[in-house]
């Protein structure tokens, strides 16, 4: 529970309508007692930090002014949501944040009705916000509708899909632009530059604003001072375009300045049409480690708030690093490659590449289907471009990867990271989906490593094939094969017997072939590692058909026309009559705990493959096997 004597006013307020009990003057002292509990609340718990320290004096101006949860506030991704959620009735939950079971990382309907859009990727905001306001005015209700954005979300094309549309049907609503020049990473782009220049141009705000107060709005005055304020906004304040999109733009102002924020948002609640509000704050506001170090502290683990993050000690390189080496090591070996990612540099593993080849590395913001339409025209021109990108966040282009790439079977590598399940952030960011809608794109190769070796030979594999390749790996650390340093490639579509047994075949794809070895020495199963999605190996899959009483087939992805499936149709197509067990994602979406758990609770550990076996072919497990396991 909440330690009434550290937080006196905090510990009182258990939903938004609590806070408004507190009188304006005490607002500045809440602010200070919800920064103090987030800061000690993630470090004992870890989770999203530096953006939830950026917003907190907004948050409490937000649900101080608007009648939540009947006044809908939308927020853009959810990074920054934490201050929300520990006002709105989840103080004391605030610790379980990403475990099984505790609250979600970010805004989810089914778990408070103040969080009244589920999000978790970006720029999705103004888009809701926009349908809900139209839905209450035709509704005749006049309940108030803002969303919150960051700087970083407004790089994404759909941000602007929604302000172009919200500009034309003018409903009343509110957009703030949160700006803290940062998204995961620093924000990059024309847009990042525009809204610097606006910074910078506070001055000019605030004799604008001094200079309405002293004139009446009518007379040769006043038309002559707005008409200068255009002329000026268009020399001085790029701010012209969110108004020459239909909304009335004011700012920028101070988003830690509680009494000015108060003020501002007071006066545009009342204001017809659509409005946009430019705050500027700081990511990690209020936490002198966070505020210099933005990119370490913007998702931690637990740590010493007195101490800050400790360094980390070392271990099996992860993935996400063997990816990260070999990119180094290729672009060192042929200059036609150039690496592009959607906002993703560090997550991706791209920090050395863009430092050792900067010419060559493209971070395009959050533009995931300008990422791959990129990489696309490249490849027209000679060039050999890899996306790196997260299987989530592929979703997004999914039409630019079949169109632009595939259809027109472009060499272009994609290198997706995050395949399988990913754990603490939950159903948005998992890659349950990926193997389910590459492997049906004509052209297209698709690989899934079963250790890092596997990896980087496959990445080098993708590379050198002539037309689209995706290599697919998961979150965290691999088994701990060792790799090598070279650049070796493996023959496409070729499968691996890891172990040659009886009875029953398990036909393992990616990450799940170290849990399958396990249980195949259990069972005197034989194992394969099948290595490629597409092409399948099927000459093997045709060869043990004919030598198996039945097969298994796993895979860290929906079962729904995954790689399992295609083992299934090949089968089919050949009329080959073959007991199947297909393992993998069931057709249901997976709750937020770490991925070992999510695992478990698939039925995808080593328990649970060996007890799914045992259940429906125990009859074709060999004696041996069954007397050794008791």
């Amino acid at each position: 529970m909440i330690d009434s004597a550290r937080y006196p006013r905090l510990s009182r307020i258990d939903n938004p309508a609590r806070l408004r009990e507190f009188p304006e003057s005490e607002l500045g002292e809440i602010a200070r007692e919800v920064r103090d509990y987030l800061v000690q609340s993630v470090a004992s718990s870890g989770g999203h930090f530096g953006a939830g320290l950026g917003v907190v004096e907004l948050t409490v101006a937000l649900h101080y002014l608007y009648d939540t949860p009947a006044d809908r506030i939308v927020w853009d991704v959810g990074h920054q949501c934490y201050p929300h959620k520990i006002l709105t009735g989840r103080r004391d939950r605030i610790t379980t944040v990403k475990k099984k079971d505790g609250l979600a990382p970010f805004p989810r309907r089914e778990e408070s009705e103040y969080d009244t859009f589920g999000v978790g990727h970006s720029s999705t905001s103004i888009s809701a916000a926009l349908g809900m306001a139209i839905a209450a005015q035709r509704k005749g209700d006049e309940r108030k509708i803002v969303a919150v954005i960051g700087d970083g979300a407004m790089t994404a094309g759909m941000a602007y899909e929604a302000l172009n549309h919200g500009g034309d049907v003018k409903p009343d609503m509110l957009v703030i632009l949160n700006d803290n020049q940062m998204s995961i990473s620093e924000n990059v782009g024309a847009l990042t530059q525009m809204l610097a220049r606006l910074m910078s141009s506070r001055t000019l705000n605030r004799m604008r604003e001094s200079g309405k107060k002293m004139m009446k709005r009518e007379g040769f005055l006043w038309r002559f001072a707005k008409r200068w304020e255009e002329h000026a906004k268009g020399m001085f304040m790029p701010s012209t375009l969110f108004e020459e999109l239909g909304f009335h733009y004011t700012g920028p102002i101070d988003g830690h300045d509680i009494p000015q924020l108060v003020g501002a948002l007071r006066t545009l609640k009342e204001l017809k049409g659509p409005q946009l509000l430019h705050v500027i704050t700081t990511k990690g506001k209020g936490y002198a480690r966070a505020e210099r170090e933005q990119i370490d502290y913007h998702a931690v683990g637990p740590f010493d708030p007195d101490k800050g993050l400790a360094k980390k000690g070392a271990s099996k390189p992860t993935y996400t690093e063997i990816f990260g080496d070999w990119l180094c090591d290729q672009a060192a070996a042929d200059p036609r490659l150039h690496a592009i990612t959607p906002a993703m540099r560090e997550g991706s593993g791209l920090v050395r590449f863009s430092k050792a080849w900067p010419s060559r590395y493209f971070d395009v913001g959050i533009a995931e289907q300008h990422a791959v339409t990129l990489g696309a025209g490249m490849a027209c021109e000679g060039a050999k471009p890899v996306v790196a990108i997260y299987s989530t966040f592929l979703q997004r282009a999914y039409d630019q990867l079949i169109h632009d790439v595939a259809l027109q079977n472009l060499d272009v590598l994609f290198a997706i990271d995050r395949g399988g399940l990913v754990g603490p952030d939950g159903a948005t960011h998992s890659g349950s989906f990926d193997l389910s809608y590459l492997r049906c794109i004509p052209n297209m190769v698709v690989m899934a490593p079963a250790d890092e070796r596997e990896c980087r030979q496959m990445l080098s594999t993708g590379f050198r094939y002539q037309g689209p390749a995706a290599v697919r790996y998961p979150r965290g650390s691999g088994p701990g094969v060792a790799v090598d340093d070279d650049l070796a490639t493996l023959p496409i579509g070729k499968a691996e017997v890891r172990r040659e047994g009886q009875g029953i075949a398990l036909i393992a794809f990616g990450a799940l072939v170290a849990p399958a070895a396990k249980v195949a020495e259990t069972l005197g199963a034989t194992l394969v590692n099948m290595r490629f999605v597409k092409p399948l190996d099927e000459a093997l899959v045709l060869e043990l058909a004919g030598s198996h009483a039945a097969f298994v087939t796993l895979e860290d992805n929906a079962i729904a026309g995954g790689a399992g499936a295609g083992v299934g149709e090949l089968l089919a197509a050949r009329g080959i009559v073959l007991p199947i067990l297909h393992l993998g994602l069931a057709d249901s979406y997976l709750e937020h705990a770490s991925r070992e758990e999510l695992l478990a609770e698939s039925g995808l550990d080593v328990a649970g493959i060996e007890a799914a076996i045992r259940a429906r072919f125990g009859e074709f497990i060999p004696v041996s096997a069954i007397r050794s396991t008791g």
